[in-house]
């Protein structure tokens, strides 16, 4: 295996570091990380558990903080309910994102991936930490796994695997909460799986390909199955700021001995002790440039910094900058490429928040009853029969009347004129319009119906009207 990762230091750009010659996985036992970058690192990824974990349970006036509700096509955000109907915002809001992720990385690289991405959350700050806590160090996990199996194996992996299990249950569940209100997920439990063995057959088995992603699947999934690591390739450019390694203050690399004289010897900073290589959890050597494997976790820099403490030299040899700035000491500079990405989604930003700005509180349909004509009354008019859908987005009750604004008529509603919308509800129903024959138009007229509150104009919506034709009009 050592032959294969010298090989893999020659022409690193042609394979994975994961993968020997022979195709065979190298399995990566990265040392834990140690530093200031790491304590930051780990609190904002508290941060994020303890959202992940909350989150479902918050509600704003008695409605989940943040649904979304797929199944349903109901989504809340913030407290803010969004129906199928506010569609094109969603659209909007997933350009903005897609723009945004454009933009940070042309100036930031995969800071995400290191900082805030799901993968590495959960596999760094909670899988590989009880792998610490219960085999030990890479080198005792390497001889563990290496061992017969005999009672210490077996303790060891039965609990880690027990309990990644467990986690993958915990997790699975709480984004099913994120789906169906975590009210539903609790109902489901109360009730039982033989009750709901749809819920509990899903979340089984998302549970166990959970489990599999960080149990053996590990660092793959961000090397080989994630899109993004390829598209940095296309994104970044020399002003991009990224983990990267001083080549020109550490090179030519040389092996420490204490009292000599690096400068004399033609030695750089780099003392090779490869402890970025030895804490990285994609197992790649950062000294070799800029990698798709890189996920800019910030490990390495602590482990250089650590080692250039140990030896007197100032930290920074592996630190956040750009190309140009390691190479000409240049800082990350306005572009127009960066100005171009800002300028769009500060334009989708600013029509998405003028959009949800005068978003209604009420919105409502009325279609004229498919398959249906006209109908003769007795005192000479014609009427139409209409569905009407309205929702309320707002979170009070509302009443509202439907009225003809366009033409001169009456509107009969069944189930009263006055119709009561509950609070993020749809209420469904049938009206009839009644019209004079002579101020119709021909056999289609168009008419404009108008929704009142407190005999206030809120909404307007427009359908046809059928009536008989143009010769029977003008008998």
């Amino acid at each position: 295996m050592k032959k294969e990762h010298s090989n893999y230091e020659k022409s690193y750009r042609d394979s994975l570091a994961t993968i020997a010659e022979s195709g065979k996985r190298i399995w990566v036992y990265a040392k834990q990380p140690k530093g200031i970058l790491y304590k930051y690192r780990s609190g904002f990824a508290a941060f994020l558990l303890a959202l992940l974990f909350t989150v479902p349970f918050i509600k704003f006036n008695d409605v989940p903080f943040i649904l979304l509700n797929v199944f349903e096509r109901k989504f809340i955000l913030f407290g803010v309910v969004f129906w199928p109907q506010d569609s094109y915002l969603f659209a909007l809001m997933m350009i903005s994102l897609i723009v945004f992720v454009v933009l940070f990385t042309v100036s930031f690289g995969r800071i995400w991936c290191g900082w805030a991405c799901p993968q590495t959350i959960f596999l760094e700050h909670i899988f590989r930490r009880l792998e610490f806590w219960i085999e030990g160090t890479p080198a005792k996990q390497q001889k563990l796994k290496d061992q017969a199996w005999d009672f210490e194996k077996i303790w060891k992996k039965t609990l880690k695997n027990g309990l990644y299990i467990a986690i993958s249950l915990l997790i699975i569940h709480t984004l099913a909460s994120y789906l169906i209100s975590a009210d539903e997920v609790l109902a489901n439990f109360r009730e039982g799986f033989a009750e709901n063995k749809k819920y509990f057959g899903v979340t089984s088995f998302l549970s166990l390909a959970f489990y599999f992603v960080y149990s053996w699947l590990r660092e793959q999934v961000c090397t080989i199955v994630c899109p993004y690591g390829r598209l940095q390739g296309v994104l970044l450019d020399s002003n991009s700021i990224l983990v990267s390694y001083d080549y020109i203050r550490g090179e030519p690399r040389g092996k420490f001995r204490k009292s000599e004289n690096r400068k004399s010897e033609n030695k750089g900073d780099c003392i090779d002790c490869k402890q970025c290589v030895q804490v990285c959890p994609t197992h790649i050597d950062i000294r070799n440039g800029t990698q798709l494997e890189c996920v800019q976790c910030t490990a390495c820099i602590d482990a250089c910094n650590s080692a250039m403490k140990s030896v007197n030299k100032p930290k920074g040899l592996i630190r956040y900058s750009s190309e140009n700035g390691i190479a000409k000491g240049e800082k990350l500079k306005f572009n127009i490429r960066i100005a171009a990405y800002t300028g769009v989604l500060l334009a989708i930003l600013t029509f998405l928040t003028v959009l949800l700005s005068t978003r209604t509180e009420i919105e409502t349909t009325i279609l004229r009853t498919q398959g249906t004509l006209y109908q003769d009354q007795p005192d000479g008019r014609v009427s139409n029969l209409y569905n009407y859908k309205i929702i309320n987005k707002s979170y009070d009750n509302i009443e509202v009347e439907i009225r003809l604004v366009s033409h001169t008529g009456d509107i009969t509603i069944p189930q009263g004129q006055v119709i009561s919308v509950p609070p993020n509800k749809r209420v469904e129903g049938v009206l009839f319009a009644h019209l004079e024959l002579e101020i119709l138009d021909g056999r289609k007229t168009n008419l404009t119906f108008g929704v009142f509150k407190n005999n206030e104009q809120i909404e307007t919506f427009g359908a046809t009207f059928i009536g008989p034709g143009d010769a029977l009009l003008t008998k």
